[in-house]
């Protein structure tokens, strides 16, 4: 965890001030960083039948695709709003200063799916949750939700929790 959190770039008072950003581009940049993050997630979810991983736009899409590609199992991206062809179902969820939309296809998942969601990371887990909430509409299960980092003083792993899902990441900060 330690190595891989040293692959982890800081951007400070990005995207304002007092933020503290974790960019993991550094660690993607990094062929043994970016390999590792996903052995190790892969490693995690291998054995579960997991059929489908949901990758969270934009970061979740290159994480969420290899470990598809690892695992041998389909990938499905969740969009924002209208980014999909139409026959799409869409969940809001709350940001700091407003509302926003994930969307994802009708007809991508059913009752025999298993899924694990994938993001760069979590913080007050408004997207988890919503593409949670979408795999479920369709009727698939949520195995659990997947990412790099946590940031552990903003609450999106308790938000999972609350509905029954697990989370694993694979380093955690300070959530600022």
């Amino acid at each position: 965890m330690k190595a891989l959190i040293k692959k982890i770039r800081t951007v400070p008072n990005f995207p304002k001030n007092g933020i503290m950003f974790r960019d993991i581009t550094t660690l993607l940049m990094d062929p043994d960083g970016f390999k590792t993050a996903i052995d190790m997630t892969v490693k995690r979810w291998s054995g579960l039948g997991v059929t489908k991983i949901a990758g969270i736009d934009a970061r979740g899409f290159i994480l969420g695709g290899a470990i598809a590609y690892k695992l041998g199992v389909g990938f499905l991206p969740v969009r924002k709003k209208g980014k999909l062809p139409p026959k799409t179902i869409s969940e809001e969820y709350k940001l700091e200063y407003g509302v926003d939309t994930l969307e994802i296809l009708q007809d991508s998942l059913d009752s025999s799916d298993k899924v694990v969601v994938v993001d760069d990371l979590i913080a007050t887990g408004g997207t988890a949750e919503a593409t949670v909430k979408l795999v479920r509409r369709l009727q698939a299960e949520v195995l659990g939700c997947s990412f790099v980092i946590n940031l552990t003083d903003l609450g999106g792993v308790s938000k999972l929790n609350e509905l029954g899902v697990e989370s694993f990441s694979l380093c955690e900060f300070k959530g600022d």
